[in-house]
C-alpha cells in the first residue's frame, strides 16, 4: 500500500464519482453507506453528512475510515482517520464546494444549501495514510 496518489487516481478522483465509506459498528462490523466527496488540493478528502448518522456515530468512537471509489474497471481506496467538523463555517465552505462539484445548476445550489444546513450537517475530513489503487488497464 502506498500513501501517495500516481497520476491516474488523481485524476479518477477528480472525476464526477460517489465515494463509499466504511466506519466500525460498536461490535466491530462495518458500516457502508455511499457520500459525496471532493480531494482537496493537500490530499484530504473532505465530505459532509448529518451529524446524527449512524457512520457519524461510528467516528465518534473509533475515528478509522475507509474510502473507496470505483466503476467497473477502476477503483482507489484511501484509509485513515477521521476528523469530525461542527465549525457551521467549516461546514458551510465544504457544502458549497460539494455543491460546485454535484450541483451543475447554479441556481440549485442555494435551495440546496438551505436545505442542507437545516439538517445539523458536519464535516469530515480524511488525510490518508494509506492509499490502494487498481486499473484493469496497465497503461497508466
Amino acid at each position: 500500500m502506498a500513501n501517495t496518489l500516481s497520476t491516474w487516481a488523481q485524476q479518477f478522483l477528480a472525476e464526477e464519482q460517489m465515494a463509499v465509506v466504511s466506519t466500525l459498528n460498536k461490535d466491530g462490523s462495518p458500516s457502508v453507506t455511499t457520500i459525496w466527496y471532493l480531494r482537496h488540493d493537500d490530499g484530504t478528502i473532505i465530505m459532509s453528512t448529518p451529524g446524527q448518522t449512524q457512520k457519524v456515530r461510528n467516528l465518534r468512537r473509533d475515528p478509522r475510515i475507509g474510502v473507496c471509489v470505483g466503476d467497473a474497471m477502476r477503483s482507489v481506496s484511501l484509509y485513515g482517520v477521521a476528523t469530525i467538523s461542527e465549525d457551521q463555517d467549516v461546514v458551510r465552505r465544504d457544502l458549497e464546494l460539494l455543491m460546485t462539484r454535484y450541483i451543475k445548476e447554479e441556481a440549485a445550489r442555494g435551495p440546496a444549501l438551505a436545505f442542507f444546513l437545516q439538517q445539523g450537517r458536519v464535516s469530515l475530513h480524511v488525510k490518508p495514510d494509506k492509499i490502494t489503487e487498481f486499473s484493469a488497464n496497465a497503461a497508466h
